[in-house]
């Protein structure tokens, strides 16, 4: 799905200028800047969008126009400043992070060359110049688009296979199961055996999107009464694995209704960042369960090993993989606005330079 902004929310500060960077000639592309820290949600006024000179690079740097970079509610946590996170919060006046791909348009590295496509951290920009190891090259023709690589699907994958220690025949209950990771985690639950996969989502028609489209077996709006209940209607036997992304009543539910040596993989906890607590420890003790927090990072041994299956699955027509695409750096804050709301189904990119 390709769902493009309306309306400018945010503008540079000048004319864009857009010509090349060979031979010393100048250019310029937007970024984007925390310009507060909120209490809170973020505002439209919490982040600055400003044009800027991109400099040629220097010796061992290449410089690279992005293509796309990638909107992840995660980033709601980084824009607060939360402590004991496994990546830098923002700071306020510098530049903002994130995955992104892009194009190499210049090179001052033997290791990489004009034209090579890379994926990096440097989002939140039009260009980015920096030292060439922070740039990994990939296979431009493995994807039908360059934005696939900003899948969650190995987050998806490793908090299944390694996390939640995902076994065939398992129960297996995804929260916002129309988002990035959980549209990702269900159909790989699935894929590797699952019995049983239900999902859960905030609206009617996402919903039917999980049971219609994206192959669940049952499904249910979180806001159609108490989670626990809706549950267990979807679940008469009980779960075995819960892929939380969002902790709170959900996560409670979960525990609640969860068979005896039960797995819970932690992926988020955007609707539960201020409760403590998982529920009912008694009951963790009581059943043996294990509740188990986990990074991607933790588990990069998995990529080339999800990255072949992935790209076999979407030539089989096995998985979909569902992306709105927003265009331009302007509309990318209030994109990630929407995107914490619920607005969007499937991976949030940001088309750049557009």
């Amino acid at each position: 799905m390709d769902t493009s902004s309306k309306s400018a929310t945010f503008s540079s500060r000048s004319s864009r200028s857009s010509r090349s960077s060979r031979s010393g000639i100048s250019r310029t592309g937007l970024e984007a800047r925390l310009l507060a820290r909120p209490e809170g949600l973020p505002a439209p006024g919490d982040f600055e969008i400003t044009e800027v000179a991109v400099p040629d690079p220097a010796s061992g740097q290449v410089l690279v126009r992005n293509l796309f970079m990638s909107l992840d509610p995660g980033m709601l946590m980084l824009i607060a400043g939360e402590s004991g996170l496994p990546m830098p919060r923002y700071e306020v006046g510098e530049v903002m992070y994130g995955d992104a791909i892009g194009e190499v348009i210049a090179s001052a590295d033997s290791s990489l060359d004009e034209g090579d496509l890379v994926m990096h951290r440097l989002g939140w920009r039009e260009y980015a110049v920096a030292q060439a190891g922070l740039f990994r090259r990939v296979d431009r023709d493995a994807y039908p688009t360059p934005s696939t690589y900003l899948s969650f699907g190995l987050v998806a994958y490793v908090g299944l296979m390694d996390a939640a220690e995902l076994r065939p025949g398992d129960t297996v209950f995804v929260s916002s199961a129309a988002g990035a990771t959980g549209s990702m985690a269900g159909q790989i639950a699935r894929l590797k055996g699952a019995a049983r996969v239900i999902g859960s989502a905030g609206s009617r028609d996402k919903v039917d999107h999980l049971t219609g489209r994206l192959g669940f077996d049952a499904a249910f709006d979180h806001h159609d009464g108490p989670v626990v209940d809706r549950l267990r209607e979807a679940a008469p036997e009980g779960i075995d694995v819960y892929f939380d992304n969002v902790g709170g009543e959900q996560l409670r539910a979960a525990i609640e209704i969860m068979n005896p040596h039960g797995r819970v993989a932690l992926c988020g906890a955007l609707s539960g960042q201020s409760e403590a607590g998982p529920g009912d420890l008694f009951s963790v003790l009581g059943k043996r369960l294990t509740i188990r927090g986990f990074t991607v990072g933790d588990h990069l041994e998995r990529a080339p090993e999800f990255g072949a299956q992935f790209r076999m699955w979407l030539r089989e027509g096995a998985i979909v993989h569902d992306e709105t695409v927003i265009d331009g750096l302007a509309h990318a804050p209030q994109a990630l606005l929407d995107l914490v709301n619920g607005a969007y189904t499937g991976k949030t990119v940001v088309r750049l330079g557009s």
